[in-house]
């Protein structure tokens, strides 16, 4: 099971930043990939400390496309975060340090863009105006919309970490059972985030990490829902076993459905399996309850961030 990212505008419309701030940056340094620091006076924030600093040589060179993609594939990723929305939230939300914003020289500043611009300079994150060409080079996503920020890697909680008391009640967590698709992991991300899901659960080995594709369908959700990487999911349903959360395995074939789910409102893990074979055999075999999304089309199966969306809604509908 798995779904398309859903699309759409700011969620929270926070952070108004004026369309006519941050037009002053273009003409300044057009294609010469030149450093530009535009403070404004504030005092810089405990998250940037240090990172305004000139870099050394070495750290200057661009990675190689293979490079770049092979150092997506340890831990959990997230230090490159490409798209408008994924940047402006990476600002806002000030939880890890952000190196730089590259943005297309010349490209009409304004909306979203305006405001990573008025951001970025506010936290003193030094902004760098690209030729086209460059930029493009850079980019490993198809459509980063002119803007890319490079940020310290997403921090990895334990499964305990994930179950402290919030104020939104019992945990609610979201477990990726070897969804390989980009996506649909930042998809499903968002969809949760939305849904006030408190933590999310992902396969260290055969399973799609934050990824830039990833970041930017979460549209900034990575940086509000902490995320576990586990050695193996069936070994991770059964120690949240352990810690008194129910789990609830989504499959094609179930003796029940999401909607007669009664443990909703204690601490529940939702577990999603891949796109392709749903669950795999041990994780269902370890979830306390196997439930169905009934479906009336000629298909038998959703994708997985859009059978994510109905869990997770239909869970918190319950909460």
């Amino acid at each position: 099971m798995s779904t398309q990212g859903p699309k759409g505008g700011n969620r929270r419309g926070r952070g108004g930043g004026s369309g006519g701030r941050g037009g002053d940056t273009r003409g300044r340094g057009r294609g010469s990939g030149k450093a530009i620091n535009r403070a404004t006076g504030r005092s810089n924030t405990g998250a940037n400390k240090g990172f305004s600093k000139a870099r050394g040589e070495g750290q200057n060179r661009q990675p190689s496309y293979q490079q770049r993609r092979r150092s997506h594939t340890a831990g959990l990723g997230g230090d490159r975060v490409e798209g408008r929305q994924a940047v402006r939230e990476l600002l806002l939300a000030g939880i890890r340090p952000v190196r730089e914003v590259n943005i297309v020289a010349g490209q009409n500043q304004a909306g979203g863009l305006a405001q990573v611009v008025e951001l970025a300079a506010e936290l003193r994150v030094p902004i760098k105006e690209l030729a086209r060409t460059k930029f493009e080079s850079l980019a490993v996503t198809e459509s980063p919309q002119g803007v890319i920020a490079f940020a310290a890697p997403l921090v990895e909680h334990d499964l305990e970490e994930l179950l402290r008391p919030t104020d939104s009640g019992p945990a609610f967590l979201l477990v990726l059972d070897g969804v390989t698709d980009p996506g649909n992991v930042g998809a499903a991300l968002r969809t949760a985030e939305c849904a006030g899901v408190t933590g999310a659960v992902l396969g260290r080995h055969r399973a799609a990490h934050i990824t830039p594709a990833a970041a930017k369908a979460a549209a900034g959700a990575i940086e509000h829902v902490p995320m576990a990487l586990v050695p193996g999911i069936p070994n991770a349903l059964a120690r949240l076993k352990e810690l008194g959360v129910w789990t609830v395995g989504l499959d094609v074939v179930a003796p029940t459905t999401i909607y007669d789910v009664s443990v909703a409102s204690e601490a529940v893990a939702l577990v999603v399996g891949s796109e392709g074979r749903g669950l795999s055999r041990l994780a269902r075999q370890r979830c306390d309850l196997v439930v169905t999304i009934p479906v009336s089309g000629h298909l038998s199966s959703l994708n997985a961030a859009a059978a994510v969306a109905i869990g997770c809604f239909e869970i918190a509908r319950h909460r």
